[in-house]
C-alpha cells in the first residue's frame, strides 16, 4: 500500500506523541506521597514528601523534620533520579534555590536517597515592616554531613469513623494522682537523646523546666504504652505566649497554642487544636491564659473528632499525614502520646487514654 510523505508524518507524529506521554508516565514513578525516615544514626529524622505532576511538571510538598510541610523551590527526574531543592522561605514560591539537594532513585519500590547539609545558604528575608538590625556575628558552618535515608509509599488506612459508636477497653491514666514519671520515656535517658529532663510531678500535676537561652532543650516525654484507636481526656494550662503540642500516635500534633492576637489567623495551621501545618480548628475555643482547657479527642484509623471546653473543634477530621516533629512514619502501628515541652512552659493535671477495642461504623 502506498502512503503519502503527509500521511507518514502524521502517522510519525502521532508515535511520537505516544512514545513522549508513554515515557514521561514511566519516567515520573515518583509522583504520589512519601513518608521518608533516616537510617542508621540518622533513625529519628522523619520527612514527608508529595510529588505532583501539573501541566507536565513536577510540583512537590516538603515536610523537613519540623514545621510544617511547605512547596519546594523546584523538583525534577533527570538520569532516572528525582532531585529537589527545600529553598528558603515559607509558605508560597516563588522561593530561593537554597539549602540541601536531596536525591533518590527508586528500589524495589522505595526511594533510596540522602542529602548532604547544610547545603546552599539561604538568604536571610527580613520581615515586612521589621527595623533594620545590626547585623549579627556569622555563626560557624558546621562541617558537612551526609543523611541517607528510605521512603515509602504513605500507607492507605482502612475506612474509619471517629464518630462512630466504639467499644472501649480499660482507660489508662497517664496523668494523675498517684501517677508517677515511670509512665514515660524520652526523658534523657535514652541513646541518642540530648535533652534535659526539667519534668516535675507534684500532687498530681505534671509540668515541665523551660530551658535559659543557650541551654539544651527540655525533653519532649512519651508514653511507654502504645496506643492505636482511642480517646484521650486532658486538662492543660498554658500560659500567655506559650507553645506546645499533643502529638497522638507519636504522629499527629494537636497544636496547643493560645491565640496570641484575638481574631488574627496565622499564615499556616498553626493556633490552638490545630491539626499543625494541615487542618484549622473548626472553631477558637480556648480560654483565657493560665486557666485549665479540658479536651476530649477520639481518634480512629486517620481520623478524629475533638471537643475543647465543650466546643467541638474537628469533626471526624482527616489525619492527612505526620506532622512536624513526629516521632516516626509508620502510619499504620500502633504509637505513644508525645508532649512537646522543649521550649515552652505547660502543664497537666490530667491525661487518659481509654483503648478503643472495637471501632464503630
Amino acid at each position: 500500500m502506498r502512503v503519502s510523505v503527509r500521511s507518514s508524518s502524521l502517522v510519525l507524529g502521532a508515535v511520537a506523541v505516544a512514545g513522549v506521554v508513554a515515557l514521561s508516565a514511566q519516567q515520573n514513578p515518583y509522583v504520589g506521597r512519601w513518608n521518608i525516615t533516616g537510617t542508621g544514626a540518622d533513625a529519628r529524622k522523619v520527612y514527608f514528601l508529595e510529588v505532583k505532576e501539573v501541566g507536565g511538571k513536577l510540583e512537590g510538598l516538603f515536610l523537613d523534620r519540623g514545621g510544617h510541610a511547605t512547596p519546594v523551590s523546584w523538583i525534577k527526574v533527570e538520569n532516572g533520579e528525582l532531585q529537589w531543592q527545600y529553598g528558603g522561605g515559607a509558605e508560597t514560591l516563588p522561593k530561593p534555590a537554597c539549602g540541601p539537594l536531596y536525591r533518590a532513585k527508586l528500589e524495589g519500590g522505595k526511594l533510596i536517597g540522602h542529602h548532604e547539609t547544610p547545603g546552599d545558604p539561604c538568604p536571610q528575608t527580613p520581615r515586612p515592616g521589621a527595623a533594620a538590625a545590626t547585623p549579627a556575628t556569622p555563626r560557624p558552618t558546621p562541617p558537612p554531613q551526609t543523611v541517607n535515608w528510605v521512603g515509602v509509599r504513605q500507607p492507605t488506612f482502612p475506612p474509619s469513623n471517629a464518630n462512630g459508636k466504639h467499644a472501649y477497653g480499660t482507660p489508662v491514666v497517664i496523668v494523675g494522682t498517684g501517677v508517677g514519671k515511670d509512665v514515660w520515656e524520652g526523658l534523657g535517658t535514652d541513646p541518642g537523646d540530648t535533652c534535659v529532663d526539667r519534668w516535675t510531678m507534684a500532687d498530681g500535676v505534671m509540668s515541665n523546666g523551660v530551658p535559659e537561652r543557650g541551654e539544651r532543650s527540655t525533653c519532649n516525654p512519651h508514653t511507654k504504652q502504645k496506643f492505636k484507636d482511642f480517646k484521650i481526656n486532658a486538662e492543660f494550662n498554658l500560659g500567655a505566649g506559650q507553645n506546645s503540642g499533643l502529638y497522638l500516635r507519636g504522629r499527629y500534633e494537636l497544636q496547643l497554642a493560645l491565640e496570641a492576637t484575638p481574631g488574627r489567623v496565622a499564615s499556616y495551621p498553626g493556633q490552638l487544636m490545630d491539626i499543625y501545618g494541615w487542618k484549622r480548628a473548626d472553631v477558637y475555643a480556648g480560654g483565657p491564659p493560665d486557666s485549665w482547657q479540658i479536651l476530649e479527642a477520639v481518634v480512629v484509623g486517620n481520623h478524629v473528632t475533638a471537643t475543647l471546653n465543650g466546643k467541638k473543634v474537628h469533626d471526624n477530621a482527616l489525619l492527612p499525614a505526620v506532622t512536624g516533629g513526629a516521632m516516626d512514619a509508620d502510619e499504620l502501628a500502633p504509637g505513644p502520646i508525645m508532649i512537646q515541652g522543649d521550649h515552652s512552659k505547660v502543664s497537666f493535671r490530667k491525661l487518659v487514654i481509654t483503648p478503643i477495642t472495637t471501632p464503630g461504623t
